[in-house]
């Protein structure tokens, strides 16, 4: 039975889960799903499948043969539980930092949405019970390193698994504590796996779709805020806003570029900061009968500024694309093999691959991480006294030569720095790791996806860029500061608030660190909109 939720409905097994939708769940903590009457059924075909078709004596890849290369030993059906319990034990090598919760959650919840769609030989109650600890935030401690990324996750779902069984170690009421304990304290019994359940559970793309799935989800809300800071970087270099005038767009109208560009001429509305071409003009005394004149006006912004919607709507357009192939994946039956109960056959194939996977996030962090280099280089030109048209060195206020301090503060000198290493960090992350592709497992896994790594790599990029968007956002604030709020824009106005209700202006050297750490949540949680 499925319980009812006052935030939302959502139904396991029905191929209707979305990237938004999983990254939710993922971040809110005891939402409650379930599975489809019909994922029901299905599920419960496939299993009386699977049996009937051990009875026969055959072999069956993973149920009653060996794993891998070892899949020409075959074991008799008495033997059949104990090899699911061996698979997952001789799995458990992971290393490195263990998963943040949100992408433990969102790979269960992928990972129950998969086994729901009734293909796997999978019994509902193996299914129910990752709800369940969905359902408790009982949330299993998974290192990240160790997959390949097919066949599938098998190294970090192997821990997902084990506590499904009582084994291993969980994060429960803001401690990790034994699995076992805190089934015990949900009133929760562990299974104990069937034929094909320990296989079915870790042979799918379901860690990395975790991963990929809050990165997409992220990346998006970093785009919006790229084209928030281009818009206020505009307004702090008084800048020409018809940059972003429709019919340019429309002459090139890739729709990520067109989306920025109207996004940054709608935050713009009502701007006198801003100009648009005619007035850039008018600005400018007139040429007459002079053979030569320097502009004090410039027709037109640096690349940073002017280009802009051409950077940041590639994340846009990166972002949908992204956003399709998972939702695909995140839909699918992605473990081997499988049970189509309409035919009565089992069939081997490769689903487990995470090739799509893994292309969207290497696509993704490199269109992330360009962004991150834009937002770097608007930075770069509004806190330098050559290229800032007119604002302070370094955007702190300018004290008189005889006050006892003139002269000892440099503003946002440290926080450039800061953000010319992030973005290079970024930067640095966007080697494709599909090219990395290794054969292992004794050459039976002889093409692998690396798309965990992807999308682990795509899951950092995000993070850092979101850092260096924070800087600049708290930058752009305070040239607006300088320059005089008044003038802003209607939308550049309300983020403007947003910002300076967390961030003071900067009327003195002090410590940013903490002031960075406040604005990179107004982005995470998409306060700015």
């Amino acid at each position: 039975m499925c319980l009812p939720s006052a935030v939302r409905f959502l139904e396991l097994g029905s191929d209707e889960l979305t990237v938004t939708a999983a990254a939710e769940v993922a971040r809110e903590p005891g939402v409650d799903v379930c599975v489809s009457p019909a994922a029901e059924l299905r599920m419960n075909e496939s299993v009386k499948l699977m049996r009937d078709l051990v009875a026969t004596g055959r072999p069956m890849y993973g149920i009653t043969t060996g794993f891998g290369d070892s899949c020409i030993r075959q074991v008799s059906p008495d033997k059949v539980v104990a090899l699911q319990r061996n698979l997952i034990r001789y799995h458990l090598n992971g290393t490195g930092p263990a998963a943040a919760p949100d992408v433990v959650r969102a790979t269960m919840l992928v990972r129950a949405n998969c086994l729901a769609r009734g293909h796997s030989g999978v019994r509902p109650e193996v299914v129910q019970l990752l709800i369940e600890l969905l359902r408790n935030d009982i949330v299993p401690v998974i290192p990240e390193r160790g997959s390949v990324g097919a066949s599938g996750d098998l190294v970090p779902l192997c821990y997902l698994a084990s506590v499904l069984t009582g084994e291993g170690d969980v994060r429960f009421r803001q401690t990790v504590v034994p699995a076992a304990d805190a089934l015990a304290a949900c009133g929760l019994e562990p299974v104990v796996l069937g034929p094909k359940e320990g296989l079915a559970l870790i042979n799918g793309t379901s860690f990395m779709s975790g991963f990929a799935v809050l990165a997409c989800a992220d990346a998006a809300e970093l785009a919006y805020t790229a084209d928030v800071c281009t818009a206020l970087g505009m307004e702090a270099m008084l800048g020409n806003r018809g940059h972003f005038d429709p019919f340019i767009h429309a002459q090139k109208p890739h729709a990520g570029q067109v989306r920025s560009a109207a996004l940054i001429r709608s935050l713009l509305e009502g701007s006198t900061l801003t100009r648009d071409d005619s007035q850039v003009v008018k600005a400018n005394r007139a040429l007459g009968d002079n053979g030569f004149l320097t502009l004090e006006h410039p027709i037109q912004n640096r690349y940073s500024l002017r280009c802009a919607p051409h950077v940041t709507g590639v994340l846009h357009d990166t972002g949908d694309w992204a956003r399709g192939l998972l939702e695909t994946e995140i839909n699918s039956t992605n473990d081997n093999p499988l049970f189509d109960s309409d035919t009565g056959t089992i069939l081997n194939g490769g689903n487990f691959y995470g090739g799509h996977v893994a292309m969207a996030m290497d696509a993704l962090k490199i269109a992330v991480a360009s962004v991150g280099d834009l937002l770097d280089r608007q930075l770069a030109m509004v806190v330098d006294e050559k290229f800032n048209n007119g604002l302070t060195p370094n955007l702190i206020p300018v004290l008189p030569e005889d006050d006892a301090e003139a002269g000892l503060h440099h503003g946002f000198k440290g926080a450039q720095i800061a953000a010319s290493a992030l973005a290079a960090e970024a930067l640095k992350l966007t080697m494709p790791a599909t090219s990395f592709s290794r054969s292992t497992e004794a050459h039976n896994q002889d093409k692998v996806s690396m798309g965990t790594i992807a999308a682990r790599d795509c899951r950092s990029a995000v993070e850092l860029v979101r850092e260096v968007a924070a800087i600049l956002l708290m930058a752009h604030c305070q040239a607006i500061d300088l320059r005089g709020a008044e003038g802003l824009g209607e939308g550049t106005r309300a983020v403007y608030e947003v910002v300076r209700s967390k961030v003071a202006f900067l009327d003195r050297d002090r410590r940013l660190d903490h002031d960075i750490a406040a604005v990179v949540e107004l982005i995470a949680t998409g306060a700015l909109h």
